[in-house]
């Protein structure tokens, strides 16, 4: 199993293109060989939970059976073409699933893995469905826990990503290691309390936490590589 991440801006005057890929990018996916799991994704701004998004920039994020089933789609497929027209960025992570708890629309979409003797460069996945009736509560303490995030030593980049604005969110992060992950996630007092409240008022109907090993990236978004530098992928 391999998962993408595939973050694509298009040119301003090309937005209801972006829009309309959101529904006709749906067909292609379904009949995608090789592909077990796949989310078209919007982007925030902010590189985490974001009400505000980023209009030029959208992803997709998909689990394949292959390398060779990411390839053929990357190299081949009507989305892949459609993204040379339209697109002036894409950018890709390719990822290995390490551990994955909860489920993504009464899914598993990455197994059971349970990978536990690795310590080396981690990305993290969070997702959540918020309920309605906690969303105020939700977005009232998303700004602090963001910058914490981006302070956090060891922290190297984040996207905002989302199947829907204001409560399908999720935010994808890569660290140093898992230490600078646990670190942010149980060892600073003001996230601990963030997380404590999420569990006390029933913040989710839906959660899904993963780890996973970062395996290559490829392209640009903002015309840099994010982690270009910052992971060495020739000693993982």
């Amino acid at each position: 199993m391999i998962v993408s991440l595939t973050m694509v801006r298009y040119r301003k005057s090309f937005i209801p293109f972006a829009l309309l890929a959101m529904a006709v990018h749906r067909l292609p996916m379904l009949f995608q060989k090789g592909c077990t799991f796949w989310q078209l994704l919007g982007s925030g701004k902010s590189g985490t939970f974001d009400l505000y998004p980023d209009w030029q920039q959208w992803g997709l994020l998909a689990v394949w059976k292959s390398r060779d089933d990411f390839d053929k789609f990357y190299d081949r497929s009507f989305i892949a073409k459609w993204w040379n027209v339209f697109c002036i960025e894409k950018w890709t992570i390719l990822l290995e699933p390490l551990q994955s708890h909860g489920k993504w629309d009464g899914k598993e979409p990455f197994g059971n893995p349970n990978i536990e003797n690795y310590n080396g460069p981690i990305a993290i996945l969070t997702r959540a469905t918020v309920r309605f009736n906690r969303l105020k509560n939700f977005w009232a303490n998303v700004d602090r826990v963001s910058e914490l995030m981006k302070k956090a030593p060891g922290y190297l980049f984040s996207l905002g990503i989302g199947e829907r604005p204001f409560y399908k969110q999720a935010t994808f992060s890569v660290w140093n290691n898992l230490d600078d992950v646990k670190g942010f996630a149980y060892r600073s007092k003001e996230h601990a309390e963030v997380i404590k409240k999420t569990r006390a008022e029933n913040w989710y109907s839906e959660e899904l936490f993963a780890r996973f090993k970062p395996i290559a990236t490829f392209g640009t978004l903002n015309n840099i590589d994010p982690l270009k530098g910052l992971i060495n992928f020739d000693e993982l």
